[in-house]
């Protein structure tokens, strides 16, 4: 899985499928913002499980300013 550029965002996913936890981790300008963490189920995480987190942070982030 790749990085998802978005909005001034770069977020980088990773994973283990041992504990079958994942974060992405949220960078604006190089500099780390947040981590995302998440669950799931199989060998990697569904793409879009990752987009969902993602669109969550957008949500929030935008209730907050």
């Amino acid at each position: 899985m790749g990085a998802i550029d978005r909005e001034g965002y770069r977020f980088e996913t990773e994973f283990s499928v041992i504990s079958q936890k994942g974060a992405v981790h949220v960078y604006r300008n190089g500099e780390f913002i947040k981590e995302l963490t998440f669950a799931f189920t199989g060998e990697q995480p569904e793409p879009t499980l990752i987009e969902e987190v993602v669109d969550e942070f957008f949500e929030t982030n935008q209730k907050c300013e």
